[in-house]
């Protein structure tokens, strides 16, 4: 199955994953005000996201209808601790005459990834949690669920 990553501007929100609240883990990493990145290409932080989908069950890669996941560098207003978002409409709220939209956007947020992360590896790692997190969003699962899950 061939993906291809895009970049797009995201309006709306649906269901979100974001850096722990002020002060949790992740959270102001650095040093006094400066916070640091971890330095990775896009190349890179692309390849990532497609070794997270690959990781994926080929069997739910299947079931996704309608959906492109996007790469962006920040996401948009004021909160900058977003790292991934869903903006579509899930599988469960699909009534019977649904059809002729627009695809379904998951969104993977770039800088917030590398500022929360400590390494190249924790941003994989933190990657394929929140591919996982908004691809679940698509087929209907809550935050509370996902939190139920370990999926947080």
């Amino acid at each position: 199955m061939e993906r291809k990553i895009q970049s797009s501007v995201c309006q709306g929100r649906c269901s979100e994953h974001r850096l722990g609240a002020a002060g949790g883990e992740g959270a102001g990493r650095g040093r006094g005000s400066i916070v640091t990145m971890v330095e990775m290409t896009r190349e890179d932080f692309e390849k990532a996201v497609d070794d997270a989908i690959d990781a994926v069950p080929e069997e739910l890669l299947d079931l996704i209808d309608n959906c492109v996941i996007l790469i962006e560098d920040e996401p948009e207003g004021e909160d900058k601790d977003l790292l991934g978002l869903y903006d579509g409409v899930a599988l469960t709220d699909r009534g019977d005459l649904w059809g002729g939209e627009l695809p379904d956007r998951i969104l993977i947020y770039m800088n917030p990834t590398l500022r929360m992360c400590e390494d190249v590896e924790d941003v994989r790692d933190e990657v394929a949690i929140t591919v996982v997190h908004e691809i679940a969003h698509h087929f209907g699962i809550d935050d509370a669920r996902l939190h139920e899950l370990g999926w947080d």
